[in-house]
């Protein structure tokens, strides 16, 4: 046989093959789709535990609710207003909150090296507007946090967002960890570790002229406030204290116990919100969660808070309302 007619009875055969498996496939009908694997998966429920919520203050939006701010910058001279709303899913300014510790929102400010913090309290006006006189100690990027629970909703939302001080930015690194700390005559003693992946219990004790104070002022429904922050991308962490003044259980002090949950291994700055003879102040602390060796090393970009003292706590001129 020669070459084209060995070629015409190859195809050939290739053909009475093709028309075979058609015949074939359509009998049988058409086969199903492989099994989706974990990772095909969209539904949350299935997803991994780690994998379906955010730590707070991470994200401008969340569940529909929105932070937007009005103001643009921050000054680093005399405070000037800054404005903002709460939408809705609808794209509505929030009217109607939930109190919670003594105030309908909460609003944290800091540096994104850590430092600068202030915890402070706007007023609402009727149409959603929120707003005070706020200015900062030193330029640079800015995160603002809104923490608040919307009228009518079970759980509260923390929002943040970036917001700059211009000027010349000089970061500043974070202070190393320490137990122990001092602002305005007082010191403070941390006791207890963060460990990742569970709640863990911190006590924090105040004594002044090396004498325990037994007489702390509630402050926000509470006789401390405390606030904790990754270090890198400022996580804001949730931490509950435990009890309430006048609850029958819950001394004024010197002890104040909160118990925070902490996601991951690496540093966290911890701020302590205490008041005594009728003023507030704020005691600072670095903490590492999880051996020194999983934490970060910090870079440029993340590392945070002022050079500490002999104490290692620094005073940035942070303020509460």
């Amino acid at each position: 046989m020669n070459t084209p007619a060995r070629l015409g009875a190859f195809g050939a055969g290739l053909a009475v093959i093709f028309t075979a498996a058609l015949g074939l496939g359509r009998a049988v009908g058409p086969q199903p789709a492989p099994a989706a694997t974990h990772a095909q998966h969209s539904s949350t429920a299935e997803r991994p535990a780690d994998q379906q919520l955010l730590p707070a203050g991470l994200q401008v939006s969340q569940d529909g609710y929105r932070l937007l701010p009005l103001t643009g910058e921050l000054p680093t001279g005399d405070p000037q207003p800054f404005r903002f709303r709460i939408v809705d899913p609808d794209g509505k300014a929030v009217t109607a909150y939930t109190t919670s510790h003594d105030k309908d929102l909460h609003l944290i400010v800091l540096r994104r090296d850590l430092s600068g913090f202030q915890h402070v309290h706007p007023s609402l006006a009727a149409d959603g507007t929120w707003s005070l006189p706020l200015a900062v100690t030193a330029p640079g990027q800015y995160r603002v946090f809104a923490d608040f629970q919307p009228a009518g909703r079970s759980d509260g939302l923390t929002l943040g967002t970036d917001i700059p001080a211009p000027g010349d930015y000089q970061p500043r690194p974070l202070p190393p960890a320490a137990t122990t700390t001092a602002v305005d005559g007082y010191t403070v003693t941390l006791a207890g570790t963060l460990q990742p992946g569970t709640s863990s219990q911190l006590t924090l004790s105040v004594s002044k002229d090396g004498k325990p104070v037994t007489d702390l002022q509630p402050y926000l429904g509470a006789y401390g406030h405390l606030v904790a922050l990754r270090e890198g991308d400022l996580a804001y962490l949730h931490v509950h204290p435990d009890g309430t003044p006048g609850d029958g259980r819950t001394a004024a002090g010197p002890g104040i116990t909160f118990h925070a949950d902490v996601p991951s291994a690496g540093g966290y700055r911890l701020y302590l919100d205490f008041q005594h003879a009728g003023k507030v102040r704020t005691a600072e602390f670095t903490a590492i969660a999880g051996s020194p060796a999983s934490a970060p090393t910090p870079t440029a970009s993340a590392t945070s808070a002022p050079s500490p003292s002999s104490t290692g706590h620094v005073s940035d001129g942070h303020t509460h309302d």
